[in-house]
């Protein structure tokens, strides 16, 4: 006979809740698995009633979409929890802000109405800080890349190493100048597979120009959504706040 897991099923799912947090300053370092481990400790803190896999091995159940690279800092990072016992959103937002470490911040939090996460989330947008880059040779280089059809990088994956087309996921591209020494860069970039990151970019960047920043660069993710056709971002919480708000106003009609 098949084995089975000893006592009563976890409970069911009651509640969903998403979340949007950032990962700010020096806590751009940790990898998604080590942001994983500290979200599943902060949540053990805050006493969040999670809904639990079944079987052996039972494991809260956390939905992630579209993790920062490590090294790389966002301010527009999402997770969906799964919850076994109804929680106001703006009162599990404070508790478990409070039992995250500074730099990881929770910064908004809305039941879960309607269509997933991974369907509102299809481009980001980023900026990447260059020191040691003047911004008119940015500028150049990046005329160059947006002026090609292709541009190929390759880089290591979990499925080996890959060749992809960093040019069909940019978007945007605007350079400014910080000073004379520092440079600024802006894209929006279509989500693919595999991700194009800041990193592909500058890559392609050394490819068509031969643009080899000599001091690391230092990216932050600002947004992440549905891209519009005026090329901004749509916000993938604004549908579950505006469901709650109609919900709130038919109740109190």
């Amino acid at each position: 006979m098949a084995r089975r897991p000893e006592g009563p099923p976890p409970p069911p799912v009651v509640q969903r809740v998403r979340l949007r947090f950032a990962k700010r300053g020096r806590l751009r370092f940790l990898s998604h698995r080590d942001v994983a481990r500290t979200f599943e400790r902060g949540l053990r803190r805050a006493a969040v009633p999670m809904a639990y896999s079944a079987g052996f091995s039972p494991h809260p159940r956390i939905s992630w979409v579209g993790a920062a690279p490590t090294g790389a800092a966002s301010e527009a990072e999402y997770v969906e929890l799964a919850l076994a016992v109804p929680v106001e959103p703006a009162r599990l937002q404070a508790a478990l802000d409070a039992a995250l470490p500074p730099g990881l911040d929770v910064v908004g939090a809305v039941e879960a109405e309607g269509a997933g996460l991974a369907e509102r989330i299809d481009a980001s947008r980023w900026v990447v800080r260059l020191p040691g880059v003047a911004e008119p040779e940015l500028r150049a280089a990046v005329a160059e890349l947006l002026g090609r059809d292709i541009v190929e990088v390759e880089r290591a994956t979990k499925d080996g190493r890959r060749r992809f087309d960093v040019r069909a996921a940019m978007v945007l591209a605007v350079c400014r100048a910080e000073n004379d020494t520092c440079a600024i860069l802006e894209m929006v970039v279509r989500h693919t597979t595999p991700a194009v990151r800041p990193d592909d970019v500058l890559t392609a960047l050394g490819v068509v120009a031969g643009l080899r920043p000599s001091v690391p660069p230092e990216p932050t993710r600002l947004e992440q959504g549905r891209l519009r056709e005026d090329r901004t971002l749509a916000d993938p919480l604004a549908p579950d706040r505006n469901d709650a708000g109609r919900l709130a106003g038919r109740s109190s009609a």
